[in-house]
């Protein structure tokens, strides 16, 4: 991945005709990794690099533009879809430091505060998009329809599976039936079947945290977004965690 992230900051740096920096592209390549994977302060990696901390933060902070602009937007992830597939959707909390406007940036559910991110994955959980990070309290279905989740693939005819915060989506999106015990067997063997479909969707946002950097993000939450971008084109570029 190294090898691919600097090629694309060498073609960046010849755009803006600025070919000499202290580091070279490689250099600034693992700079922006160790940030993202160790979750390293400016000031460990400048130590580390042998830069001034404001040096490092401008080169994480190129690279990861970069990297973002490489990621699919709603259609390009859908695009190459076929009849009978569907994909998974669902919802995370990157958990933030607390903020001045604390409220809504706060997640009732998890009981934190932190940037709600919607994914969507292939049946076997591999991501394929992944949206721009809104306030932590924002709810699940509201996200979707907002990032308009629920009408792209209504209008692609894909169909959707989601669990019980996606209640009331209607389109192609399916969600569990609820008080499924209380019903008819076929509802109970429906749910069941929805959870096993539903489950590898939880290796997307696997791969999403193997980035230490979203474990508790310490950037300002307009950056978030930029990084969830950029940490979803690492894998293919070339990357395995």
């Amino acid at each position: 991945m190294a090898e691919h992230a600097s090629w694309l900051i060498c073609t960046q740096r010849r755009e803006l005709n600025s070919p000499w920096r202290r580091l070279g592209y490689f250099k600034q390549a693992l700079l922006t990794l160790a940030h993202l994977r160790k979750n390293e302060t400016f000031t460990q990696l400048a130590a580390g690099f042998g830069v001034s901390n404001t040096t490092a933060w401008r080169y994480v902070d190129e690279t990861l533009d970069v990297l973002a602009a490489w990621a699919p937007d709603l259609h390009e992830a859908l695009t190459g879809l076929g009849e009978g597939d569907h994909v998974i959707v669902d919802g995370t909390l990157i958990p933030t430091d607390r903020i001045a406007a604390g409220e809504p940036y706060y997640s009732m559910k998890h009981r934190r505060y932190g940037m709600n991110v919607q994914v969507i994955a292939r049946p076997d959980g591999t991501p394929l998009w992944f949206s721009c990070a809104t306030p932590g309290r924002t709810h699940e279905l509201t996200a979707a329809r907002a990032h308009s989740v629920v009408q792209a693939c209504l209008t692609r005819q894909i169909p959707v599976l989601a669990d019980r915060a996606y209640q009331g989506a209607g389109a192609t999106v399916r969600t569990p039936y609820k008080n499924h015990r209380e019903q008819p067997e076929h509802y109970q063997q429906f749910n069941r079947d929805h959870a096993r479909l539903r489950a590898p969707g939880e290796r997307a946002f696997a791969q999403l945290k193997s980035w230490r950097v979203l474990h508790r993000a310490r950037c300002s939450t307009r950056r978030i977004s930029t990084i969830v971008q950029a940490v979803h084109t690492l894998p293919t570029c070339g990357y395995s965690a």
